[in-house]
């Protein structure tokens, strides 16, 4: 298995790894693509020819959100066996070896009703588990093409979510995380619309034994009364929170076609904080989108600090083919790399501030590695004493190198 991009990826990859087990798959190396920029198709092309080179004799199967979307270019590359859509990549028998089933199976993604949520008990790293509880999205944000991918968004059942979490808490996992493409729209195609908050509240209630419930990326324009009542409320809801943001400028947010603007987000954040002060917050943003001027960049310059951001993803703006932004006037690519460096180098002094506040605190922090743990606002940690990863611990805040904070070992577990 070769995985590119994003966590829900991971997790379908492990999907995968079971079927093609089951198919009796062998000597062959699939490759779960990414298309949310260029240069991940890019990427992905080159280790197919770089596996080609390695591996001769193997079956070199491609599938994925960029085969899904363009399957003719992978189709097109002589040192492709066989193309999946994103559909077909988790059905039973698609990795058996049936030449008449034809090269490229790639059917229309936008006709899937049902997610794979119910095929594994989640990713797992040594550390937590993922799972999937929604695929797809509904919107068209006018710069992404993963709508083409992914298709119309699409919820796993509340009490399929519900046992998943109470078998991985049972393996001995103390963090689930619930991933998906646009977790926030979970509900809205399910009977009686339940939310997202609801999910949440039904977790913490039905496996009372699970110490941590954390969310991945959501969108600002989305969170729910139930969602922020339970961030009050919950302890063992993480209070941690990664926006779907893009940008902090008006006119770019409109241009994107994003349902939330500037002042929503500062509202967002205002109202989380109200109600569990100790919230840190991540943000996915955009640099050098068409359009873009110098004072709409400052806007969203200026947002890093005024939300009070701690932790940025910032990606310089990559045309998709499709999309109407790769129709808009578009920047020089000199422009777009200052914007995101400068970006970037806003989202540093954000983490050094962040890291600053947490220095003389004790916090319960979950280990990820030998001598690096999370805690649950995500700060990274590294610390002295020895620990197994996936265990509670208590650690003592001593200071920070800019990048993640030091501590040292408490000589007692953390309670769960």
């Amino acid at each position: 298995m070769v995985t590119f991009g994003c966590r829900l990826n991971a997790y379908e990859s492990e999907v995968i790894r079971k079927r093609a087990a089951e198919d009796g798959l062998a000597d062959a190396v699939v490759f779960n693509t990414c298309a949310v920029t260029n240069e991940a198709v890019r990427q992905a092309r080159q280790a197919i020819r770089k596996a080609r080179r390695e591996r001769p004799d193997a079956r070199l199967i491609v599938t994925g959100c960029a085969a899904q979307i363009d399957p003719a270019a992978f189709a097109g590359m002589a040192e492709v066996d066989l193309v999946l859509g994103n559909a077909e990549k988790s059905q039973a028998g698609a990795y058996a070896a049936t030449p008449e089933a034809g090269r490229v199976r790639v059917n229309d993604i936008m006709s899937v009703r049902e997610t794979a949520g119910h095929l594994i008990d989640g990713l797992k790293d040594r550390a937590r588990a993922y799972v999937e509880v929604q695929n797809g999205c509904d919107h068209r944000c006018t710069f992404c093409i993963i709508p083409y991918g992914r298709g119309n968004s699409r919820s796993a059942a509340a009490g399929e979510v519900v046992e998943q979490v109470r078998r991985l808490t049972a393996q001995g996992y103390r963090e689930v995380v619930l991933t998906g493409v646009d977790i926030t729209s979970w509900g809205a195609d399910l009977p009686g619309q339940p939310t997202l908050g609801q999910l949440v509240a039904r977790i913490l209630k039905l496996v009372p034994e699970l110490p941590r419930l954390r969310l991945s990326s959501i969108d600002a324009a989305e969170i729910d009364p139930d969602l922020l009542r339970c961030l009050g409320e919950e302890p063992r809801l993480m209070p941690y929170l990664h926006l779907s943001l893009q940008a902090g400028d008006d006119m770019i947010l409109k241009r994107m076609k994003r349902r939330h603007s500037r002042a929503d987000a500062l509202k967002l954040a205002a109202e989380v904080r109200a109600v569990r002060p100790d919230t840190a917050f991540g943000a996915d943003l955009i640099a050098g989108f068409p359009t873009e001027d110098e004072a709409m960049f400052a806007n969203t310059l200026a947002l890093v600090e005024q939300a009070e951001l701690a932790f940025l993803h910032v990606f310089p703006f990559s045309p998709r083919p499709g999309t109407p932004a790769a129709r808009m006037p578009q920047l020089p690519r000199a422009v777009v790399k200052d914007r995101a460096a400068r970006l970037r180098a806003a989202g540093e002094a954000a983490l050094e501030r962040h890291l600053a506040r947490q220095v003389g605190r004790s916090l319960t922090a979950l280990v990820e590695r030998a001598g690096v743990a999370r805690a649950e606002d995500f700060t990274e940690i590294a610390f002295d004493g020895e620990a197994q990863p996936g265990a509670l611990v208590a650690l003592e805040v001593t200071g920070h190198d800019g990048k993640r904070a030091l501590a040292r070992l408490a000589l007692r577990e953390a309670a769960e």
